[in-house]
């Protein structure tokens, strides 16, 4: 009889605790969880206002706000849009709080990126962070990636990247990025300078090779444009294009009389070759042509920020 007692009296307690449990459920599944910063309803002071109450605890205070950013994406599931104005004045306050804090800068980089008002909020951010950790090779990076492929500034980019490359920890890859930028406005005689001047100074031996990588790239694109200055030629003369590069050696009065190798070192290796996809002349060994690469989506917002410039709206 006890044993039966007790057999009850725990499947009583169990039932008890299961109904416990589900209730629990129900509530909370009625409970606004989500934090003020997420809903976009948190009070952001005037950074002046915030740093004075900080009382001595500044990194404590820069902390807070944050973590209220932090809040504020984890909201928006990546989608920061419509709290990206909120999200630039919370780093704001955090970075000048306490302006020696470090990844916020980067993380605004990496989240302000919907607009170009916003792209010019991170790039503030950015400089800041510059000014208080002038060694950090990374937030010149982020800065030059922003001018570069958000604002199209080449120029404005390859001048902020260029001071990272002495920096510590930068990669060898970044000289041949700011060949590339030079190349782009400058022509590719600045950027065949650049890297001759970068090879014959750097002491890396690792970093020395990367630039004459890149040095190899610029002289393979010289040759290329030759070629297309060819082709356009050939077309004038004959009235078609062609259809393999060979075609410039041809005939009784050919454009050509010889063509240039297709690689300063390598070039009995490997020849000259159209792009089946997009048709321009190109190396066998590198099989693309020398320049900054974009994917056609960010291709296409590029030059939908261009056409809100040209129509007023977005800013310069």
């Amino acid at each position: 009889m006890t044993r039966i007692v007790r057999r009850r009296s725990a499947r009583g307690r169990l039932l008890l605790l299961g109904g416990a449990v589900l209730a629990t459920g129900v509530a909370h599944a009625h409970i606004d969880t989500s934090s003020r910063a997420g809903r976009g309803e948190l009070f952001v002071p005037r950074p002046d206002r915030a740093r004075l109450s900080a009382l001595g605890f500044q990194a404590l205070l820069a902390d807070y706000y944050w973590l209220q950013a932090l809040q504020v994406v984890g909201g928006t599931h990546g989608d920061v849009t419509a709290q990206a104005p909120l999200l630039a004045r919370l780093i704001d306050v955090a970075t000048r709080v306490d302006p020696w804090i470090d990844h916020p800068y980067r993380f605004a980089a990496v989240w302000l990126t919907d607009s170009p008002e916003s792209v010019r909020a991170a790039n503030r951010l950015l400089e800041r962070g510059i000014a208080y950790h002038p060694l950090d090779w990374r937030n010149r990076y982020h800065l030059g990636f922003n001018h570069f492929f958000f604002l199209e500034q080449e120029a404005t980019a390859a001048d902020v990247l260029e001071p990272a490359l002495a920096l510590e920890g930068a990669p060898d890859y970044l000289g041949g990025l700011v060949a590339r930028l030079r190349a782009e406005r400058g022509g590719l005689a600045t950027a065949a300078a650049f890297l001759s001047e970068m090879a014959r100074e750097a002491d890396d031996p690792y970093a020395r090779a990367e630039y004459l990588k890149a040095l190899d790239e610029v002289r393979t694109e010289r040759a290329a444009r030759r070629l297309d200055d060819a082709r356009a030629a050939y077309r004038r003369r004959r009235g078609r294009d062609i259809e393999r590069v060979e075609d410039l050696l041809a005939g009784p009065d050919p454009v050509l009389r010889r063509l240039p190798p297709a690689h300063p070192h390598f070039g009995a290796d490997f020849g000259w070759i159209l792009d089946p996809a997009s048709g321009p002349i190109v190396s066998s060994f590198y099989g693309k042509r020398y320049g900054l690469h974009v994917h056609p989506s960010d291709a296409a917002r590029r030059e939908r920020w261009r056409a809100e410039r040209g129509a007023g709206r977005g800013g310069a």
